[in-house]
């Protein structure tokens, strides 16, 4: 996943997974005597919760001595989370999660390429993937499920290449491994969380593994075969660019721009 020359660029949000992944990725590269990192932040704009995270990821990034760049919705895309919530339409299925996501991992690339890092790494756990498969197949998004094939891609105009270092480990080892290494953490979850089956998905699939332990490390694998069979049938072309932004886009109009319409749009009315 990483080179030697690799600048590296870790999407940090104050929670357990990426404050733990930043650690490693710090650990090993201070092993080989390397400093290329850098942790990038995104402020959500969602009050009473954000602020809380991006005082630990400032003071943790102070202690390892890692520069931490913080970027907003609201510079970025003209609007925050909780504006959009206001704006959204209440007649279309625009829920919080597939805002926010949509917004994240554009913000996370213009992080990335304003401090000249190459790669992305962001702490995705095997029970993200494995949630976000099930949305994706519950919904019959076909694509997405290529697409959620855990391999480092590289995209866009400047290559950059993403990573997932954790995709495989459970969600609760990381939880042990960063009270174990005293790395400390917000607990509290988004207050628009429970807009998404995500959470129900959560709690069904920890059941099942508490009556079966392995039943989730099981149904990644199969995750991952039935993923990897999709993205390898999937028709790969020349990348069609965003009339609005000039981003990489499947369709004419990137999908951060079109939320941006309709927010526009709404609040215009």
């Amino acid at each position: 996943m990483l080179h030697y020359n690799d600048r590296v660029a870790v999407g940090v949000s104050g929670g357990k997974d990426s404050l733990a992944l930043l650690y490693i990725i710090k650990t090993i590269l201070d092993e080989h005597h390397r400093s290329n990192l850098i942790a990038i932040t995104i402020d959500e704009g969602i009050k009473g919760y954000r602020n809380e995270s991006l005082q630990i990821v400032q003071d943790f990034c102070a202690k390892l001595k890692v520069e931490n760049k913080i970027l907003t919705y609201k510079d970025l895309f003209g609007t925050d989370m909780d504006e959009a919530m206001i704006l959204r339409p209440s007649e279309k299925k625009m829920s919080s999660c597939s805002i926010c996501g949509t917004f994240r991992r554009r913000a996370l690339d213009i992080a990335a390429e304003s401090v000249g890092a190459n790669v992305v790494a962001t702490a995705h756990n095997l029970d993200d993937q494995l949630q976000t498969f099930m949305i994706n197949f519950l919904a019959g998004d076909v694509e997405r499920i290529g697409w959620s094939f855990p391999e480092p891609v590289q995209y866009g105009n400047n290559n950059l290449k993403k990573i997932k270092p954790l995709a495989e480990i459970y969600e609760q080892e990381i939880v042990f491994y960063a009270l174990q290494r005293e790395i400390p953490f917000q607990s509290e979850e988004c207050p628009y969380m429970n807009e998404s089956i995500r959470t129900e998905l959560r709690q069904f699939l920890n059941k099942l593994e508490k009556n079966s332990p392995g039943i989730k490390y099981n149904a990644y694998n199969s995750m991952i075969k039935i993923s990897k069979g999709i993205k390898s049938s999937q028709k790969i072309g020349k990348a069609n660019k965003c009339s609005n932004c000039g981003r990489d886009s499947t369709g004419n109009i990137c999908s951060v721009c079109k939320i941006i319409d309709v927010l526009k749009f709404n609040g215009n009315k």
